[in-house]
């Protein structure tokens, strides 16, 4: 689908694009709030400074993705895969990001107030100068991920979920098909 053809629909108050083939598309600073991409291809698309509040990105591939400065303010972001994304500076507040694979992903500046990242993958994810005030972790994986400067008031974090000791191998379980290294 090409980016035109998504935002007319969209204007049509079409919100439906599950499964849609995005990838590489550019869909800077376009608003799809409350849109449904569940399962579509997003890799590589730039979806900077794009406002994608309440939107639902249930298991999309958003691989290498662009979607720094974003607004995903309670987007449904459920076992997406967000391996090498750069997310820096994003409103990821109220956000579920539960079972996600954020790999090697930059949320550097991002903010993830409130956000649900149970059971997601972070490993060598750069946190630095995020805010995770009040974000639940159970299960998230961390080995290896950059949380200098990272504001965590609020969240319950074990000491070893920081030590790998909950999933000490870093793989997904979910996505198997990603080249790319951290």
């Amino acid at each position: 689908m090409k980016a035109q053809d998504l935002l007319n629909q969209y204007a049509a108050r079409e919100w439906n694009f599950q499964e849609a083939n995005l990838a590489s598309v550019s869909l800077s600073k376009v608003n799809l709030s409350r849109a449904d991409l569940s399962k579509a291809d997003l890799s590589r698309a730039d979806l900077s400074q794009a406002d994608l509040s309440g939107t639902s990105f249930h298991c999309a591939n958003l691989t290498n993705a662009d979607l720094t400065g974003a607004d995903l303010t309670g987007a449904n972001l459920t076992e997406a895969n967000f391996i090498g994304t750069d997310l820096t500076g994003a409103n990821l507040r109220g956000a579920d990001l539960s079972g996600a694979d954020m790999r090697c992903a930059n949320l550097h500046g991002a903010n993830l107030t409130g956000a649900n990242l149970t059971d997601a993958e972070l490993s060598g994810a750069d946190l630095s100068g995020a805010c995770l005030k009040n974000a639940t972790l159970a299960g998230a994986c961390l080995v290896g991920a950059d949380l200098i400067g990272v504001d965590l008031s609020g969240t319950e974090l074990p000491e070893e979920q920081l030590n790998g000791e909950i999933n000490p191998t870093g793989i997904s379980h979910n996505w198997v098909s990603w080249n790319g290294s951290c």
